[in-house]
């Protein structure tokens, strides 16, 4: 059966559903192991891959929830995309469902964000400091 949600079909609001088919769609195995989690999550350093995002992050479509973390197919199963790590990567909840309207952050930001999350907090207290300094009043 397949039935359709506002992520799906912009006509509908949040809480509706649609019913578009009673057709049986064939089953996917939806199981990505733990290992493979890990390993995809470390490589990306637990970032979002298209914005830089962190999980607890603020949503920037809903700063009252927290990003969470998701492991996307770049080839999706339904499209013979397979779970191998070189199929998947690491997207924030908005970016995952789409409803983000961020610009990509660049390799280079990723890459400053993920050594700046896995620093000592001294250290994330110093940049932030200095970064505080460098924009206050601009």
């Amino acid at each position: 059966m397949q039935i359709h949600s506002h992520l799906d079909d912009p006509a509908l609001k949040p809480g509706e559903y649609m019913l578009v088919s009673l057709e049986r769609l064939p089953a996917f195995g939806r199981g990505i192991p733990a290992g493979v989690r890990t390993r995809v999550l470390e490589r990306n350093g637990y970032t979002c891959q298209l914005c830089g995002a962190a999980g607890g992050d603020p949503d920037p479509t809903n700063p009252a929830q927290k990003i969470r973390l998701h492991l996307d197919h770049v080839l999706p199963v339904s499209q013979g995309g397979s779970s191998d790590e070189d199929n998947l990567r690491v997207l924030c909840s908005a970016c995952n469902q789409g409803r983000a309207n961020i610009q990509p952050a660049s390799e280079g930001a990723k890459n400053l964000l993920m050594r700046l999350r896995k620093a000592p907090r001294a250290v994330q207290r110093e940049v932030y400091e200095a970064l505080k300094r460098r924009f206050e009043g601009s």
